[in-house]
Parts: C-alpha cells; structure tokens; sequence
C-alpha cells in the first residue's frame, strides 16, 4: 500500500526538483518512471538530467530503448512502464490512478505553483486519489524549504 505525495514547486524548479527526488528513490532501493504528458517535454527532461554533474549522475532512459526493463529511471509519457518500478513521479499533470497508488511503493506528483492550470490540475488529483481513500501528503517550498503542509 503506498501514498501520493504532491510537491508544490514555488521557489525551486522542476529541473532542481526531479533530480533530488529521484536520489531519494533510487537510494531507497527504487526502480523509477518518470511519466509526462509531452514527448518533447520528456526528451528535454531527458537531456537536463545528464547534464547533471558526476557526482550527481541519475542513470536513466527514455522509453523505446532496447533496455527499457534495466533502466533504474525509466522517462514515458504513457502508462507502461517496463521496468517495473517501486516509484511514480509525474509532471505537467501527467494522470495517475488510485490503483498506481495503491500498487506502488511512491507517487510523487510535482507541479509547477506558478501554473494556475497546474495547480488546479494537482488540486483534482488530491481530491480523486484521496476520495478513493489513497494516503496522501501535500509538501510546499514556499518557505524555501520543503515543509509538509497536510495529510490524509
């Protein structure tokens, strides 16, 4: 049984963001996809994400790969997710289901607070997945630093 944690990103960016979340899973033992809505948004995270330095290196794919399976982080735009992972980490208001939730270990769901469709798009998806009683916290930067704001 897992959670839904929905990241509202005020004061840091996506591309700050996704990096340290997906640290944090893969050092949890976490296989990852990483699903979008756009596959040019993808292939631009895709491209962010090995510009990061050595030390911060994320192994990782996009999907269509001949080694989709192996991938640690895994980037889709759809719900397959050949590498059978632990951890779901959405962007631009990618879906996710209550069952994604309850199968998976982590949902991170991280949106943009600047976005007002975004927002509203994060705000539905609080309401659907905790109506279908899936466990859910809400964290904010908006103080700079990452606080839990509620939980249900």
């Amino acid at each position: 049984m897992g959670a839904a944690f929905f990241y509202h990103l005020t004061q840091h960016s996506l591309e700050e963001t996704l990096p340290t979340l997906l640290g944090k899973a893969l050092g949890a033992g976490w296989k990852v996809a990483v699903r979008g809505s756009d596959t040019g948004r993808m292939e631009w995270l895709d491209q962010r994400l090995w510009l990061g330095g050595e030390d911060s290196f994320l192994p990782h794919g996009l999907i269509g790969g001949p080694h989709d399976a192996l991938q640690p982080v895994l980037l889709t735009c759809g719900p397959q997710s050949p590498n059978s992972p632990g951890c779901l980490m959405t962007v631009d208001g990618a879906g996710v289901s209550p069952e994604e939730v309850e199968a998976l270990e982590r949902v991170c769901i991280l949106f943009d607070g600047h976005d007002q469709e975004a927002l509203e798009t994060a705000r539905n998806q609080w309401r659907s997945l905790t109506a279908a009683k899936c466990k859910a916290q809400y964290w904010s930067d908006e103080s700079g630093r990452w606080e839990k704001k509620a939980e249900s």
